[in-house]
């Protein structure tokens, strides 16, 4: 007898995640599921299955995402430069100083 299909909410709880990580995961691919009218289903075997191959890939490295190790911390020292300089012109600069009225201009001074 086929156990019924499993929502959402169902295997985010089961998983101990949140329902967005759910749908992202499916939208992906990263986790089995089925569309059913539209709606998303998993197959509790599938989910079982899939936790299975989760654990012994565990202890093996991380599958390539074909990218090397150094593209990846090229990509990520950019990131980090384009964080500092966006902190850096937000924050590094002085405010403008403003009139001891406080409106200038506006009312025709």
């Amino acid at each position: 007898m086929r156990l019924p299909l499993l929502t959402v909410k169902e295997v985010a709880a089961r998983l101990q995640i949140k329902q967005a990580t759910v749908y992202a995961w499916a939208s992906q691919g990263k986790i089995p599921c089925l569309k059913v009218n539209g709606a998303i289903r998993f197959d509790a075997d599938d989910i079982e299955a899939w936790l299975q191959a989760c654990r012994r890939g565990a202890a093996q490295a991380p599958p390539s995402t074909g990218k090397s190790t150094w593209a990846r911390s090229e990509i990520d020292r950019a990131i980090a430069a384009a964080k500092r300089a966006v902190y850096t012109a937000r924050h590094g600069e002085p405010r403008p100083a403003s009139s001891p009225r406080g409106k200038e201009g506006i009312w025709g001074s």
